[in-house]
């Protein structure tokens, strides 16, 4: 931290995207479609290996009974609950086209409900969500099998049906503990409530507990941020997902009631994410990458030291490169060398469905140089490093001619101390994981191309 001049924050305090895909979901054009997306999954139907490879499954649940100001979720804000049912017999609806394509039973070893608040579902809906996810697809045992959870939205009881239906893995969304901010995003949630249900969890013997925290909220400070870091370490989570606060009041309308003057700024978000760092490692907590840590036991921080880290839409993820079959409004996908996203209204949703289709309205199909950068992207935002020899014998190319502008720009970085360069590839310094995405972006063309970066949250 010492070592981050004025300069760098100056150079660094730009937007930029997570990379949690390459090419990122701005880049989706509305020209790929739903033929393109069965055509995927025809394709991943026809081909023994990609069938030997179990699938990733995601499930959106877009409503929520309040919002949250700094919320950039697609979601729908609504106490009527009957609207659940409704969307669950989408989902149903959904699976079956599915499943038409790509056949019944195959094996999944992923499983993630996000929103939303998956957990504005009843208990008999989620058991009936569950009971139609086993009846189209093979649940392998062992798999990781998790849900967001709003501490608000759940008591003890409701987490033991969670168990029950085979969830072995949770994700709480805490933000921060201080009650000022709290109040500042409209979510207030008592510690106190938090570390009741985390403890009952642990009872239950779910597998993974998460933390998801905030840095650069309204209203926080790093000594107010620090006071929640202490909390957090005292909780103890099996993981913890810190994310920097993307302020985009101009995509996103719930962030209009957030004042610009109330956010904290370049250094201190800087000194937040600097003293999380130090926190949760001098708690024994892993450092695995942009915005997790992990326990030494727990299987992220194994996958960490194995080199087995992967990327996707949810962060990091023990799964290798699998296909990920997306449900519900706006749920992103990957099958083969493609992307797809569902339309992003319920009501174009539920019409794409009465008229048996698939929903998917925008995708991409990956070129041969996606394919190669969104490798070199990934090895930088999982593994910190690049080594130029396994990169040339994957796609049969000289990787310094073939990036020589990229090269050229890491002259720079490593001028400034936030990459090594060597013959046999390059590694992001201690110092450089503060700005990972920032060495990222020098690999991405797209983004290289345009300049229009408006779209992305900062990168600290």
């Amino acid at each position: 931290m010492t070592a981050v001049t004025p300069e760098l924050l100056r150079r660094f305090d730009v937007p930029g995207p997570r990379y949690t895909s390459f090419p990122t979901a701005d880049r989706f054009v509305e020209a790929f479609g739903a033929e393109d997306y069965i055509l995927a999954l025809q394709q991943r139907k026809s081909s023994t290996a990609a069938r030997a490879m179990p699938l990733s499954l995601y499930v959106h649940v877009p409503f929520c009974e309040s919002l949250c100001y700094y919320c950039a979720c697609n979601k729908i804000v609504t106490r009527h609950h009957d609207r659940a049912a409704v969307y669950l017999d989408y989902l149903a609806r959904e699976m079956a086209l599915h499943t038409a394509h790509c056949g019944k039973g195959q094996t999944v070893s992923q499983l993630h409900l996000g929103g939303g608040t998956p957990t504005f579902f009843s208990d008999d809906e989620l058991r009936t969500l569950m009971g139609l996810l086993r009846e189209h697809f093979k649940l392998e045992p062992g798999g990781e099998y998790s849900i967001e959870v709003d501490p608000r939205t759940v008591s003890v009881e409701r987490l033991a049906v969670l168990k029950e239906l085979g969830f072995n893995r949770l994700s709480f969304g805490v933000q921060d503990f201080d009650e000022q901010v709290q109040i500042a995003v409209h979510r207030v949630q008592p510690a106190e409530q938090v570390f009741e249900l985390v403890a009952a969890a642990r009872q239950l013997g779910f597998a993974s507990i998460n933390v998801d925290l905030i840095y650069g909220l309204p209203k926080q400070t790093p000594e107010s941020f620090e006071r929640t870091l202490a909390q957090v370490n005292a909780l103890r989570p099996d993981r913890i997902a810190l994310y920097a606060y993307a302020h985009l009041p101009e995509r996103f309308k719930p962030q209009r009631r957030i004042a610009a003057e109330d956010l904290p700024q370049g250094a201190d978000k800087l000194a937040m994410l600097s003293r999380s760092i130090a926190a949760f490692m001098d708690g024994g907590y892993v450092y695995v990458g942009m915005d997790h840590f992990a326990l030494p036991e727990d299987s992220l921080a194994v996958a960490k030291r194995q080199g087995r880290l992967h990327r996707n839409f949810q962060g990091y993820s023990t799964q290798p490169d699998c296909d990920l079959i997306a449900l519900g409004v706006s749920a992103i996908g990957k099958v083969g060398a493609s992307y797809s996203q569902n339309a992003k209204t319920l009501e174009e949703y539920y019409d794409a469905i009465d008229a048996s289709h698939l929903p998917v309205v925008r995708g991409l199909a990956l070129s041969r140089d996606d394919l190669v950068r969104r490798a070199v992207i990934m090895a930088i935002m999982c593994q910190g490093a690049v080594l130029f020899e396994p990169m040339e014998q994957a796609w049969l190319l000289g990787f310094r001619e073939y990036f020589a502008p990229e090269m050229a720009a890491l002259e720079d970085l490593q001028a400034k101390g936030l990459v090594q360069i060597s013959d046999e590839g390059f590694q992001v310094t201690p110092m450089g994981w503060y700005f990972v995405r920032g060495v990222a972006m020098l690999f991405d063309r797209y983004l290289q191309a345009d300049k229009n970066r408006a779209r992305f949250s900062r990168i600290i």
